[in-house]
This record gives structure tokens, C-alpha cells and sequence, in this order.
């Protein structure tokens, strides 16, 4: 049977992909562009809906590999039950850093110093002045501190800020100073002037930022959500935004896309941008770099990097 490895990338526009493998160009059309049978490298479509993305893993019964080009995993692990034990499931660790802490401080910065606002003036031909909260002398919060997370800081290094806490499943030591571990959250939330969610979605991080979460947060500080929609309770979110004691900036919602007439649309003190983290101009080149290095090490048989789980008897 030919060893088949799917690409969401045509694969003429890869260089220094390995010779052997048939490669396959597959981005979640209506029609599979061969056996999902004869698959041995599963390079998951990019922002595509779990329907999409696990479509095919029923019928791959010769995967060794499920390969994301996201950091979160989520939208394929409903399918992992399908496959036979072994199965390396990857993520895209190294490629959306860049991009989505670029974003989240673009979010922040557009929230504190209320360039919504300026905008809506502007379209009404208003001059709108007045001081605002400046990023220099805050302290920020961030909970799920991975990669994602570390990069976030590198960029907020140069602001001045009074204070830069991390939080992670577990506590550590890295060179900025301590992770602490998700324990300690609770006691760390009403110090916080902006709470950044980088945290992957999990069964414990989903609901993660629940009302008493959001009650423990000092009046006037801003949660800011690169992170996945499920994690914050959105009932709960609503209510404390519509009191004003605090605002938001949200890249992802529960639910998404975030329908006409949802009361986050029309919420004070909310800034909302339709899930850009990851794509923007750097996405491309650091996703091929990352599919030419995980298929050389695929076919030479050398470790892969960035793996998340390997399935199991019943289903990882």
C-alpha cells in the first residue's frame, strides 16, 4: 500500500520536503484527495471546525502521526478515539508565538488607551481627548505560561510594567523569575490590573475563568483572552462587564464565530477581534519549516518534536 502523508499545504510550495512518501494536498474539501486508509502523516487543516478536522481519522487506520498546525489540540482530540494505539499527536509549538503575542499586545494597548473609541469619534468626525491608563507601572497576570506565554512577556518586557506574574498546571523556575502553579491562581487574581488567558483547553482549563474567577479580579482591570473561548464563562463574563467593573479584550468567545446579536457585541467596555491570533504573514513560513522538519524526522525515523499525547488502548 502506498505511504500517503496529507498536506493542508500543497506540497509544491514546500521546499526540502523528503523524497519517498506520496504527499497529498488535502484543506478540508468535500473530497478526500485519496485512501484515508493508506495516510501515514496527518497534517490537520488549519482553522478548520472539528467536524472538519476529524472527519477522516476513522478511516485512518495506518496513521502513525496527527500533526497540527495550531498550539491547541482541541479541535482533533474528539476524533482520537478512532485511531489504533501509538499514534503521535502534535502540535504547532514555535509557530503561532510571534503572531499572537503581537496581537495580544495589540489588544491590550487598543484597550487601555480606548482606541475604540477614537475610532467611532473618528467616524463621527470628533475630537475625542482626554488621559487614559497607560501599560507603564501595571501589573499582569499571565495564566497558562507556555511558549505562548513567554513570548507574551519578551513583548511586555519593554513597557515598564510594575510587575509580570506567570501561572502554569505546575509551579517552576524560569529565568524572568517563578511559575506558579494554577493553585495559587485564586491568591494571585486581586493584584492583577490585566489578566492575560494563554492557557490551552483542557477539562480543567474549560470554565477556567468562571464568576468567581472574575469576582476575585480587582475593579478596573481587563482580561484579555488569546487563549480559547471555552475557558471563560461567558454568562459570567456578561455579567461583570455590564456592571463596568471590569473590561475585556477577546481574540476567541464561546460560542464562535460569535453570532449576529449576541450581547457581546453591544457590551461596554468589551474590544473583540474574530480569532487573529495565529493568521497573519508569519503563520506561512513557520508552518512549512515546521511540516519539513517533522516529515525528515518522520522518514529518517528520529524523534519527533512538539509531541502532545500517543494514543492508547482505548482512546486518548
Amino acid at each position: 500500500m502506498t505511504a500517503d502523508i496529507w498536506l493542508p499545504i500543497a506540497p509544491q510550495e514546500i521546499e526540502g520536503l523528503p523524497e519517498g512518501p506520496r504527499y497529498l494536498f488535502w484543506d478540508g474539501g468535500e473530497e478526500f484527495p485519496g485512501d484515508p486508509g493508506a495516510c501515514v502523516f496527518y497534517a490537520v487543516p488549519y482553522m478548520k471546525p472539528v467536524r472538519v478536522s476529524v472527519r477522516p481519522l476513522p478511516a485512518m487506520g495506518a496513521v502513525q502521526v496527527v500533526q497540527t498546525l495550531s498550539a491547541g489540540v482541541d479541535h482533533v482530540q474528539p476524533g482520537l478515539k478512532y485511531l489504533r494505539p501509538g499514534v503521535r499527536l502534535c502540535n504547532a509549538r514555535g509557530v503561532h508565538e510571534t503572531s499572537t503575542a503581537e496581537l495580544t499586545l495589540t489588544l491590550i494597548l487598543a484597550s487601555l488607551r480606548g482606541v475604540p473609541d477614537f475610532v467611532r469619534a473618528q467616524d463621527r468626525g470628533e475630537w475625542l481627548g482626554g488621559f487614559r491608563p497607560a501599560l507603564a507601572d501595571k501589573t499582569a497576570l499571565i495564566v497558562g505560561y507556555g511558549s505562548i506565554g513567554a513570548a507574551i512577556e519578551d513583548r511586555l518586557a519593554p513597557f515598564e510594567l510594575a510587575r509580570v506574574a506567570r501561572v502554569a498546571r505546575s509551579g517552576r523556575t524560569t529565568a524572568r523569575g517563578p511559575v506558579h502553579p494554577l493553585t495559587e491562581l485564586p491568591s494571585l487574581l486581586p493584584d492583577a490590573d490585566i489578566v492575560i488567558l494563554c492557557t490551552p483547553l483542557t477539562e480543567s482549563t474549560r470554565g477556567l475563568v468562571s464568576g468567581d474567577f472574575l469576582g476575585r479580579m480587582k475593579d478596573g482591570a481587563l482580561l484579555v483572552n488569546v487563549a480559547r473561548g471555552p475557558v471563560v464563562d461567558t454568562k459570567a463574563l456578561l455579567a461583570e462587564l455590564e456592571s463596568g467593573r471590569i473590561t475585556a479584550a477577546l481574540d476567541v468567545t464561546d460560542p464562535e464565530p460569535l453570532p449576529p446579536g449576541h450581547p457581546l457585541w453591544q457590551t461596554p467596555g468589551v474590544l473583540i477581534s474574530p480569532h487573529v491570533g495565529g493568521p497573519t504573514s508569519a503563520f506561512m513560513p513557520r508552518a512549512k519549516r515546521l511540516l519539513v522538519d517533522q516529515l525528515n524526522r518522520f522518514v529518517n525515523h528520529e524523534p519527533l518534536r512538539n509531541v502532545i499525547l500517543t494514543t492508547e488502548e482505548n482512546g486518548a
